[in-house]
């Protein structure tokens, strides 16, 4: 028998907010004024895994030396920049957040990005941290996704089972991580094709399209 679920973790770029072009157009300008032109797609391996092994990954495959902390923060100086303008929620999601409040669930935002990337983001699209239950970022925990310690962190935090957690998702790394942290995952297919998303128990096209039911598991996926 299923284990009721009692709260639901959302991934955050690519899965509240539209970000994901941001922060790439953000570190292809890094690289850039590094002398390095990289291309969009070489970041795709790497998204969800924190901008650690996002940029440095990508660095790696150039062979370029990289302080990472350096050029993490002029990253994210750049992509500060493009928030006010360019970052929106994503159609549906701050709804799916408040009916998940207004039934009863906790609600909690896991990511591998720094905690500055998630005020930005959290305060732009208006559902800052302090109307979340739990805040997880790369800096409260060691290994980042695909290793389950964001989610883990996050069920601690809230104080719940992992089992009667539910995690949204959008990329391979993150549903990884969600089971490794023995958690049902359902994924939204706005990163990534639906085909690479298989893993997770239900996907979607968009996050207007999860409904509380693929939440919590309790009726058959069309």
């Amino acid at each position: 028998m299923q284990t009721a679920i009692r709260a639901v973790v959302f991934d955050m770029d690519g899965v509240l907010t539209d970000s994901e072009p941001l922060i790439n157009a953000a570190a292809i300008a890094m690289f850039r004024e590094r002398g390095v032109a990289v291309k969009p797609e070489d970041f795709h391996p790497f998204i969800g895994t924190g901008e650690n092994r996002y940029i440095g990954g990508v660095a790696e495959k150039y062979g370029v030396p990289l302080d990472i902390e350096a050029a993490k923060r002029r990253t994210y100086e750049l992509y500060l920049d493009m928030v006010p303008e360019h970052l929106n929620a994503f159609p549906g999601a701050v709804e799916l957040v408040r009916s998940c409040q207004a039934a009863g669930l906790r609600v909690a935002v896991a990511s591998s990005a720094d905690r500055i990337k998630i005020e930005a983001n959290l305060n732009k699209i208006g559902l800052p941290p302090a109307e979340w239950d739990a805040v997880v970022s790369a800096e409260d925990v060691v290994h980042k996704k695909p290793a389950p310690d964001i989610f883990l962190a996050a069920a601690r935090k809230l104080g719940i089972a992992p089992t009667e957690c539910v995690v949204v998702e959008d990329a391979i790394n993150g549903i990884w991580a969600a089971k490794a942290a023995g958690m049902r995952c359902v994924a939204v297919a706005q990163s990534f094709p639906p085909d690479q998303l298989a893993g997770a128990a239900r996907v979607r096209l968009t996050i207007a399209d999860l409904t509380l039911s693929d939440l919590l598991g309790d009726t058959p996926s069309p």
